[in-house]
């Protein structure tokens, strides 16, 4: 398994992928998409920096839209307690969870469902848009980040399609220092409690691993959490994530 700085950093690039704005440096990146939608902007850590500091520097280059603060392990401790201090809202606390890729369990693929590589973002970027709370005026310019993503890695995305070709599920898969983490795993509603999610998950991890990634990560929500349980995946860290 990677040690825990080896996967905060591949998380840190996967983001820093995503930037068109000012990235700055260690002590403070920052990464700018303009699009609607708080994950995708947002400060990824913070050290030798007080919170007012990394706050005043942090509105400065992300004015305009709405963004996060990933506040874990690689930021200074007091960091989130002092953000709070200054009006900052705890929005989630999420489990960064991990798993060597040849120990996921087996999960069989739901009947009728075809998980396979896509490179059409003109269908998989909404898909992934519904399930996480992009706004419809936020996909054009969603589409575009991705066509234009700079990240230091690999990036494998993959559709869950019913025999229709409609996408029911998504995951990116992101290869970067030497592990795959993933993002945008989501299953549209009226077709969860299937077990799509599970096997999605899986088969990113499958092609991962095809590439030589022998440890995945994730950060968890609270539903799925289980799901990732229950794959093998066990929680190594947390990041509290806040919004002012």
């Amino acid at each position: 398994m990677e040690p825990l700085d080896t996967v905060l950093a591949a998380h840190r690039a996967y983001l820093l992928g995503w930037n068109i704005g000012v990235a700055g440096g260690p002590d403070l990146p920052t990464y700018r998409s303009d699009v609607p939608h708080a994950p995708l902007n947002g400060v990824l850590r913070v050290v030798g920096r007080t919170p007012q500091e990394a706050l005043s520097e942090a509105r400065r280059r992300l004015h305009g839209v709405p963004r996060i603060w990933w506040v874990g392990p690689d930021s200074d401790a007091g960091t989130a307690d002092g953000l709070v201090s200054l009006g900052a809202a705890q929005v989630a606390r999420m489990p960064i969870m991990t798993v060597g890729t040849g120990a996921v369990a087996e999960v069989p693929t739901p009947a009728g469902v075809r998980i396979a590589e896509t490179t059409d973002l003109a269908t998989f970027v909404p898909a992934y848009a519904r399930v996480s709370g992009i706004p419809a005026d936020g996909v054009a310019a969603t589409i575009e980040r991705e066509k234009a993503f700079t990240g230091e890695g690999t990036v494998l995305r993959l559709a869950g399609r019913l025999d229709d070709g409609r996408i029911v599920a998504t995951a990116v898969a992101w290869i970067s220092h030497g592990l795959v983490t993933l993002y945008f795993v989501g299953t549209q509603p009226q077709q969860r409690r299937r077990g799509i999610g599970a096997a999605m998950t899986r088969a990113a991890l499958e092609l991962a691993a095809e590439r030589g990634a022998c440890t995945a990560a994730l950060t968890s929500s609270a539903v799925g959490e289980t799901v990732y349980r229950g794959l093998g995946f066990r929680p190594v860290g947390e990041f509290r994530l806040l919004t002012f």
